[in-house]
């Protein structure tokens, strides 16, 4: 199976790999593909498997990429989580 890591930006792998990661946790290979096609996920995983990653390296990737200037103080991303 492809390291789903390979298909970010080179910062992102770069980042990712100097922080020691080398192999996606099993939520982040399920998540990853699917946000950087810009689909919207529900994803559930226990506490510690990597679901911050999982929709962060997208979301920066994305945001890095769009040539849209926000304006000030208005929202970039929404994040839904319980508490």
């Amino acid at each position: 199976m492809k390291n789903v890591f390979a298909a970010l930006m080179e910062p992102l792998q770069r980042a990712v790999s100097e922080e020691g990661y080398s192999t996606p946790t099993p939520i982040q290979e399920q998540a990853i593909p699917h946000l950087l096609e810009g689909r919207d996920i529900l994803g559930c995983a226990q506490t510690g498997t990597g679901k911050t990653a999982a929709f962060t390296l997208p979301l920066l990737q994305e945001m890095s990429q769009t040539n849209i200037t926000p304006k000030s103080c208005t929202p970039r991303a929404l994040i839904l989580s319980p508490i």
